[in-house]
């Protein structure tokens, strides 16, 4: 069994308090790993050490290029370990190994990109001053001690997001992983060590949201807190943050319309509309799980989609046979199968699954079918809320109005994507859309150099490419007067 504790400071250490929690496999319910379990008291020493070393420590004096190039040897090291790397999200998570190892080439894809973009911030722009004699210069500088709060679903994968351009920005971390997912943060952080980050820049806390998070979010140490999670956390974290008026970037999660228009090459929109959900076991921000189909197709889509989701294998993630694992959690589970009552009770059709599965071999994991409901419409909470499971919920349209007014009716707004062959729909349809990411006959699609993130309650801020960037700095004005002279306005 695999045994960790804390990094803070460059050491390795126990809670505190002493207190440890078990790190469960999806798969099967076995026990992989035992962690210290933290708590506010943890949280703050880790804080400390991230201000002391920022304020003081020889990381305020690393360029930019040094920066970059610790970064690069950290991206070289994850490349070097991909496959164990993979395999430990594999067993945290209970998704497949090749879902794994596809993430650990996006995690070392992201720290290369920002570790290009590390010298290049340092440049400064240069204003055209009005006033005569003068100079003016605006530079970016790293914010500061950030607070970076990812979730369970993406462990690596979106801790990379956060962790990667705050680094390239000179900015020092606390990192603070899912408690129930945190081994490839630990193992990551190890690797920081190993490539030369000093002590102080990057610390790992383990421990609950409640007494880790809050900690992070509350303490006017922290200059910036990033959060990817759940939209009732998130409120929580805007409240505790505003005791110093920090900064904040928060991606919390979507519900998003993927929109079939009749013209759209039928085959190839089925297979994505299952790309879409069913990664993962459909515990994505980003799943395409509220399908929106022309009614001229409806019945023949549907009909598609059912017969190509009753041959999805689910099993053991270590299977190359398998195409979907488990849920993460029974807790989880139980969450899901309260979203399928509900949707039964509102009147929805269920169509496939619905239960979990009958095989004998799946019985100890946190596993749930493929699940299909049709007759769903727009006031329905599985077409509004956030179910995070394997779940399809499919609603009819017959116009280009009526598919745009309802799909912006949600209050989230992080992703949506649509499929046709109209080039005047394209344009008219992408920029209606109120989300933060339009996908154009492709569907959840990722990659460093573009923004991420939500309009209306999927967040605030964005990460990945520039913009991710450029939220770990602050913008400073140097205007200097190269022939300062006398007013003589006052007293004279």
């Amino acid at each position: 069994m695999i045994k960790k504790n804390m990094l803070i400071n460059g050491k390795w250490v126990d809670a505190v308090s002493g207190k440890t929690r078990q790190i469960i496999n999806p798969f099967n319910s076995e026990v992989i790993a035992e962690v210290a379990e933290g708590d506010r008291t943890d949280s703050k020493a880790a804080i400390v050490a991230a201000r002391n070393t920022f304020d003081r420590g020889e990381w305020s004096k690393i360029t930019g290029s040094e920066r970059g190039r610790l970064l690069f040897s950290l991206s070289q090291r994850i490349r070097e370990e991909q496959e164990s790397l993979a395999e430990l999200e594999s067993l945290d998570t209970g998704k497949t190994l090749e879902e794994s190892r596809l993430d650990m080439d996006q995690i070392a894809d992201i720290f290369g990109y920002y570790a290009g973009l590390a010298e290049e911030m340092m440049r400064g722009e240069v204003i055209d001053a009005p006033i005569p004699d003068t100079s003016s210069l605006a530079i970016r500088e790293p914010v500061g001690v950030c607070g970076q709060i990812s979730p369970w679903n993406y462990p690596l994968l979106q801790a990379s997001w956060k962790m990667a351009p705050a680094l390239a920005a000179g900015c020092t971390i606390v990192m603070k992983p899912s408690e129930i997912t945190p081994l490839t943060t630990l193992r990551v952080s190890e690797l920081a060590m190993e490539v030369g980050f000093p002590d102080g820049v990057v610390s790992t806390v383990l421990g609950p949201g409640d007494t880790v998070g809050a900690e992070l979010a509350e303490s006017p140490d922290v200059d910036l807190i990033s959060f990817t999670g759940g939209i009732i956390t998130g409120k929580k974290i805007v409240q505790a943050a505003s005791g110093n008026v920090k900064k904040i970037a928060l991606e919390l999660g979507g519900k998003n319309p993927h929109i079939i228009f009749a013209d759209a090459d039928f085959d190839t929109a089925v297979d994505y509309a299952l790309n879409g959900v069913f990664f993962h076991a459909g515990q994505i921000c980003s799943a395409g799980a509220r399908l929106m189909v022309e009614s001229s197709i409806h019945d023949r889509f549907v009909a598609a989609l059912k017969s190509r989701m009753e041959k999805i294998r689910i099993g053991n993630g270590f299977d190359e046979s398998t195409q979907m694992g488990p849920l993460i959690s029974q807790a989880h589970r139980a969450k899901v199968e309260a979203y399928i009552q509900i949707a039964l009770d509102e009147g929805a059709k269920l169509v496939l699954g619905g239960k979990r599965p009958d095989d004998p071999q799946l019985q100890k994991g946190f596993f749930y079918m493929p699940t299909l409901f049709t007759d769903c419409t727009n006031d329905m909470r599985i077409v509004q809320e956030e179910v995070f499971g394997p779940v399809i919920s499919v609603e009819k349209f017959d116009t280009e109005a009526e598919v745009l007014e309802r799909a912006n009716s949600t209050t989230y707004g992080l992703s949506a994507g649509f499929w046709t062959r109209d080039p005047d729909r394209i344009y008219r349809v992408s920029r209606a859309l109120r989300f933060g990411t339009v996908w154009v006959n492709d569907f959840n699609v990722y990659f460093p150099q573009a923004p991420w993130g939500g309009y209306k309650q999927s967040g605030m801020g964005r990460e990945l490419g520039r913009a991710g960037l450029e939220e770990y700095t602050e913008v400073k004005h140097i205007c200097q007067n190269h022939k300062a002279a006398p007013m003589n306005w006052f007293g004279v």
